[in-house]
């Protein structure tokens, strides 16, 4: 599947790996801006983005939460170095994206939500059934990390998500994820190596 990736409207970088720790403290969203499309870190701006649709039916924009949701378990247990709770987060995620009720989309949103669906489902089946191989589930973690993005940038968290991206994930390739704080936590590298981690965006819920 084609991933629909977007453009940042203007990325800034933590500065560099030697000052990642001083310069994340804040994870409560409180200096998000409202005239502009940036929000202030405690070294400079970073975009902030708004969901393509605002007319999600209430019912199904709480089931979209739920699969978030179990998102964030899913890289909260990957930062903890827990398999088992992956695998977890993993079941939960694919049960949730199971139960969703298509026919509350629009038609324009079943399209977008349905390019994403197959891969999404795929990656955290694979992560629940892994729970004795955390590197295999951190491979479909960074998959799944871009579908959940894509679903995030379509339909919102329910939250605020910040869009973080470590270089060294993923053999040196690079890899992102969605955090539902603004302190890094590294889940490619069990809460470490956050001093390279850059914040490249934050979404609006």
């Amino acid at each position: 599947m084609k991933r629909v990736l977007t453009i940042a409207l203007g990325v800034a970088v933590f500065s560099g790996c030697n000052n990642s720790e001083k310069s994340q403290k804040d994870s409560d969203g409180s200096k998000i801006g409202t005239k502009d499309t940036t929000v202030t870190a405690d070294n400079g701006p970073v975009a902030e983005l708004s969901h393509t649709f605002s007319n999600v039916d209430p019912k199904l924009a709480t089931s979209l939460q739920i699969i978030v949701a179990d998102y964030l378990q899913t890289k909260n247990s990957l930062i903890d170095n827990s398999g088992h709770d992956a695998a977890t987060g993993g079941k939960a995620m694919a049960e949730a994206i199971s139960k969703l009720d298509k026919s509350l989309f629009t038609p324009e949103q079943k399209k977008i939500y349905e390019g994403i669906e197959g891969d999404l489902k795929e990656n955290a089946e694979h992560i629940g059934k892994s729970g004795g191989d955390i590197a295999h589930q951190r491979e479909h973690f960074s998959m799944m990390s871009e579908d959940v993005y894509d679903l995030v940038k379509a339909f919102g968290g329910g939250q605020i998500l910040y869009h973080d991206r470590c270089p060294m994930a993923n053999d040196q390739k690079g890899a992102m994820w969605l955090s539902e704080t603004r302190e890094v936590k590294n889940p490619y590298f069990g809460g470490k190596m956050n001093e390279c981690v850059t914040v490249q965006e934050v979404i609006k819920k």
